[in-house]
């Protein structure tokens, strides 16, 4: 967070910024600028701040409900940091360099269920994409197009987190908004990200009283905590030269190292620590960081061998390397001995109270209204 007399001298820039998007915003609203809906039902999510609120698992939590229903989901995202340019379908070749970290992730999750992954940054063509190739569609995730009005979304899931909610914070420079507060009104749902899964009642009520002062009336406002599963192992490919079968069990708790390039790491330590991991090292790097050969050998020399070392399953998709070599790639020399001992720790929303439940119910009616 910006120092608060910083802030105060980059407020002029902030109204600007604001204004040329309030205007933007009015165009799409009084129909000047055409907003088209899809050819199936579009499910949008995304947040008003720049950085993490969470949107992955809560994309994976809606893939995941769209199929308990019977529906024929894909995932449509931009494709930040990727290589490549234009609309394009994930297939087996592709890798995090070519469609992104974030939807090299969801094919990895869903490509075997069917779902197909388009990336591209207009958002109209992705969809045309996904009705030539896949017709037989039924309804398409949007990841992270809030802002992107180019498409109107059947569903607008809006997501803030608790810690840093959009009611508390400025439009860029002097703030995280990419917007003003007023496009909390555009969301279909609001969702307050990120709590611990006992959060008081109290506290709910108060951050519930401020999400309505933007919301139109009747949203939902909707609260929900991350829910970590065991370690996994990182090293997929055992078997490899100078690289041992990783270990089957979890790491006992004791001494271990974390390597993040995510926005927000703070929560994924705090879990850890809970766990009983002492941290030694935790290599904190840019949200997206493409990961190099140096940026391992810097954490090999705080490594101790039997050590675990915990990563994202996003930042693990930049871990695993390019091309035949895979891991080789990345992972030259001793380090390789660390991948055997390096975990990742699978993430995925609990939505407190009934909020699973309510939020099934407006995916459903979502999906039945305009099908």
């Amino acid at each position: 967070m910006l120092p608060s007399w910083l802030a105060w001298l980059l407020l002029p820039f902030s109204w600007f910024y604001a204004a040329v998007l309030a205007v933007r915003n009015w165009l799409y609203d009084h129909g000047w600028k055409r907003s088209a809906p899809g050819w199936v039902p579009l499910l949008g999510v995304g947040n008003l701040r720049v950085g993490g609120t969470g949107k992955t698992p809560h994309v994976a939590w809606l893939v995941e409900e769209l199929l308990r229903q019977g529906q024929r989901p894909a995932i449509l995202s931009r494709g930040y940091g990727r290589q490549t340019k234009g609309p394009r379908l994930a297939t087996a070749r592709d890798s995090a360099a070519t469609v992104g970290d974030e939807p090299w992730q969801y094919f990895g999750e869903f490509s075997r269920q069917g779902v197909p992954i388009v990336v591209a940054e207009n958002r109209q063509l992705g969809l045309d994409l996904l009705r030539q190739q896949h017709p037989e569609l039924t309804c398409v995730v949007l990841d992270d197009a809030y802002q992107h009005r180019r498409v109107q979304p059947t569903l607008n899931i809006l997501l803030t987190e608790l810690a840093r909610p959009f009611y508390h914070d400025l439009v860029l420079p002097a703030g995280r908004l990419r917007e003003t507060r007023a496009g909390a009104t555009r969301a279909d749902v609001i969702i307050v990200t990120k709590c611990p899964p006992d959060l008081p009642a109290e506290v709910r009520a108060a951050a519930e009283a401020q999400v309505r002062r933007y919301a139109r009336p009747g949203v939902p406002v909707l609260f929900s905590a991350y829910a970590y599963a065991e370690p996994a192992p990182f090293a997929a490919r055992a078997g490899v030269d100078g690289l041992a079968s990783p270990p089957s069990q979890v790491p006992a708790p004791g001494p271990a190292l974390l390597l993040t390039g995510i926005a927000q790491p703070g929560p994924l330590r705090e879990h850890l620590e809970g766990q009983g991991y002492i941290i030694r090292h935790h290599a904190v790097l840019p949200d997206h960081h493409a990961f190099q050969p140096a940026d391992l050998a810097a954490l090999y020399r705080h490594w101790q061998p039997g050590w675990p070392v915990f990563t994202t399953e996003k930042d693990a998709t930049r871990l695993r390397g390019e091309g035949e070599l895979g891991l080789l790639s990345l992972w030259p020399g001793p380090t390789l001995a660390m991948a055997a001992h390096t975990y990742t720790i699978p993430v995925r929303v609990a939505l407190l109270g009934d909020g699973a439940a309510r939020l099934a119910a407006a995916v459903a009616m979502a999906t039945r209204a305009a099908g």
